[in-house]
């Protein structure tokens, strides 16, 4: 049985199934797997990484290719 079909299945099994506590420890066990998902995802930068960001912002500043809180914020705001 392929993946797909496991997850459509599990889902009626699930529905038919599933009573307040179940589903309180399904959504805690999803929430972990998200979070676990996500840390693996994230890697810290290398000191080397650091510096050559910090000296592109320094080269950014110093050559005006920033942009002012106001401004982004009226450029957020169009996009609505």
């Amino acid at each position: 049985m392929n993946l797909e079909s496991r997850k459509i299945q599990f889902i009626h099994e699930f529905l038919k199934y599933a009573n307040p506590t179940m589903l309180t420890k399904f959504e805690e066990m999803l929430k972990r797997e998200r979070e676990l998902a996500v840390e693996k995802e994230i890697k810290p930068m290398t000191l080397n990484e650091y510096e050559k960001r910090i000296t592109q912002a320094i080269d950014d500043v110093k050559n005006n290719r920033v942009t002012s809180v106001r401004n982004l914020k009226k450029e957020i705001a169009t996009w609505k």
